[in-house]
């Protein structure tokens, strides 16, 4: 119940008594009205129309780069409140979570709340590419890790213990840039990821190929089904990310082309859309995004605003500065515009932004008080 404050109790002692408990009452409810939490099974942006926003800001999860000995473990930060442009780092920039498992390094992770809003899972890249710890770029895609690594969490701070969880067949060469997405229909999260497959006859993992988008599908993130090729256009794709807006699924996905003057969107990010998540034929929607802002970009990360009916796609300008970010009303349209004014962590690197609660964002920063 709300404390009844000094003006509450002159109102009460100068109004008539049949006035009094009607008058408490209807401010006992204006209290519980605006410090009640968000109903967790609700997971979508707030309507335009409402006054007060569901969600208190976004927390973005991301890696730094290779080129440092703790780059490649996973950082966090939180919005300044409901603004998805700038950041405060948690934890003083240091790591949040690291891995003593598999190859020894985290790339790419990305973070997912349970359709009920009761969990989050965590999950990232096994690799560590710190002074070709896990070999050379052209080893690590023949004889990288076939899995991925795994976390829990009900609050966003404490988190369980990691597990490495295979989900590539014995043809695959590598298993980067996990992500996930809930399929109501499935009923279960649909998990998908970058893998170079190699010839059944080639154990060795010799031969020429590309990278392609795989998918399995799992309850609990740690029984998967048989992956499945999920997108394979001709030519080597990785980094895909998915939104959904009305019941339309929203693909983005780096097209890993060696740049020519065949292929004019090479290392850029392709658009496309479909009705069914798992749909090995989505329609296209643009290609080419980012290119004129960014020099090239891979690892996108996308989101919708708390407040607003707009979208925000983060770039990965890998070799250069990190992410980027772009807003677009219309996630048909295909059009992004490069955002303004925007303070971003320090060398994010390809990673996930997600809404959090009002305490999901004040326990993070409690947590943190130090940062």
């Amino acid at each position: 119940m709300a404390p009844r404050t000094a003006r509450t109790l002159l109102v009460a002692k100068a109004a008539p008594r049949a006035l009094v408990l009607p008058l408490l009452a209807l401010l006992a409810l204006l209290a519980s009205i605006l410090t009640a939490p968000p109903s967790p099974a609700q997971t979508g942006a707030q309507s335009v129309t409402q006054t007060r926003p569901k969600y208190a800001g976004y927390l973005f999860t991301y890696f730094t780069g290779e080129g440092t000995a703790d780059g490649e473990q996973i950082r966090m930060a939180l919005s300044r409140g409901n603004d998805p442009l700038h950041w405060r780092e948690l934890n003083g920039g240091k790591p949040v979570l690291t891995s003593t498992l598999g190859e020894k390094g985290l790339r790419d992770p990305f973070v997912i709340r349970s359709p009920e809003g009761d969990k989050f899972y965590l999950i990232a890249t096994d690799l560590r590419m710190y002074q070709n710890s896990s070999g050379t770029w052209d080893e690590v895609q023949r004889t990288g890790s076939k899995s991925i690594m795994v976390w829990e969490s009900t609050d966003l701070v404490h988190w369980t213990d990691q597990r490495l969880v295979r989900v590539s067949p014995d043809t695959a060469g590598n298993t980067w840039a996990p992500e996930a997405y809930y399929d109501e229909k499935l009923g279960e999260y649909v998990v998908f990821w970058a893998s170079k497959l190699y010839a059944e006859d080639d154990p060795d993992h010799t031969g020429s190929t590309y990278n392609k988008m795989l998918y399995a599908t799992t309850k609990d993130f740690r029984t998967f089904s048989e992956p499945k090729v999920w997108n394979d256009p001709g030519y080597s794709v990785i980094d895909s990310t998915v939104i959904k807006d009305g019941g339309t699924y929203y693909r983005f996905t780096k097209d890993e082309r060696d740049p020519s003057s065949g292929t004019p969107c090479s290392k850029f990010i392709t658009a496309e859309k479909s009705d069914t998540l798992t749909e090995t034929s989505y329609d296209f929607v643009a290609d080419c995004i980012g290119k004129g802002a960014i020099d090239r970009g891979e690892g996108p990360t996308i989101f919708k605003s708390n407040t607003e009916d707009k979208w925000y796609l983060f770039i990965d300008e890998f070799g250069g500065r990190g992410y980027i970010p772009f807003e677009t009303t219309g996630l048909s349209t295909g059009k992004w515009t490069p955002s303004e004014n925007y303070q971003l962590p320090a060398s994010p690197r390809h990673g996930t932004v997600i809404p959090v609660t009002g305490a999901e964002y004040a326990r993070l920063l409690s947590t943190y008080a130090g940062s």
